[in-house]
């Protein structure tokens, strides 16, 4: 259960099953059908059910692995909340005046591109060895980044 539970963790880019259930706000119901994890955390967060087991599950997971670091999960939290507010009002990204939604046009094509480029290169920074948003490099103006091994 706990090799599933991880699987789920990393599809999902979260460090906890805590942080799953939160992840779940910002997903459809049928987005979340991939496996017993994902489905039981948006059944949880839909139905606003707290269970004082999921700590005690974290707290078994950590002992396990845990890096300590920022998840990408949070550290996109807040652009996928934007875009999930945007379009659950009617907006998308074929809105022609990105300043109704107080937002300059770069900010506006980085929210749509930026989320969507995260999403796809994820599963390939975590192959190339980067576990967290903390574990990139900083990008210096005129500096070469060298791959980490």
């Amino acid at each position: 259960m706990l090799t599933g539970l991880n699987r789920t963790l990393d599809e999902w880019l979260c460090d906890s099953f805590v942080e799953l259930i939160e992840e779940m706000d910002l997903w459809k119901w049928d987005d979340a059908t991939g496996d017993f994890w994902s489905r039981l955390a948006k059944a949880l967060q839909q139905s606003n059910i707290s269970v004082t087991w999921v700590e005690q599950l974290d707290r078994r997971l950590a002992a396990v692995h845990t890096t300590g670091k920022l998840t990408c999960a949070a550290a996109t939290k807040s652009i996928k909340e934007c875009k999930m507010r945007i379009e659950r009002i009617g907006g998308s990204r074929l809105d022609t005046d990105s300043e109704v939604w107080g937002l300059d046009q770069t900010t506006w094509e980085l929210m749509w591109a930026g989320e969507a480029a995260m999403q796809k290169s994820i599963p390939t920074l975590r192959q190339a060895g980067y576990e967290s948003i903390s574990d990139l490099p900083r990008i210096q103006p005129g500096r070469v980044i060298e791959r980490k091994r």
